[in-house]
């Protein structure tokens, strides 16, 4: 008896250990993720001179899958990688590809122009241009010191 309550009491630490292992895997994972059966393909966004640019891996997926829109300063990417695979006459021994429908929301900077936004999918990767308005595009200016 002695022997169950001192195994109760530790429950709830190893519980806390399981979660923050995979807290911490789920971090430091490499590659799409797979939350609650949904895929998220990753993204870099980075900024030029002129314009603000999102690059989204989403190989396996065809032009026609994906869907941007922007509404009320938010630029909404969705879509969805469908599985191709005939599982009945294979014998799978490991599935690491993520498949299902994903959508990914950023709220664009008042310097973006939604009106000039292009995308172009290529080799996998979404590239989506968001061109600066003329003017906020960045300027520097050298401030004398006396």
């Amino acid at each position: 008896m002695l022997l169950e309550r001192r195994e109760d009491f530790f429950r709830p630490f190893r519980e806390l250990q399981r979660e923050i292992d995979r807290i911490f895997d789920d971090f430091f994972r490499v590659g799409p993720r797979e939350v609650s059966g949904r895929f998220i393909p990753d993204v870099d966004i980075y900024e030029t001179e002129n314009s603000l640019v999102i690059e989204m891996e989403a190989p396996g997926l065809k032009k026609e899958d994906i869907k941007i829109t922007v509404e009320d300063g938010i630029l909404v990417i969705s879509g969805e990688k469908k599985v191709e695979r005939d599982e009945k006459k294979k014998n799978y021994m490991v599935v690491e590809r993520c498949f299902g429908k994903f959508e990914r929301a950023f709220n664009l900077p008042d310097y973006v122009d939604p009106e000039k936004i292009k995308a172009k999918y290529e080799n996998g990767v979404l590239t989506i241009t968001m061109p600066k308005k003329e003017e906020k595009k960045k300027k520097t200016i050298d401030v004398k010191i006396e």
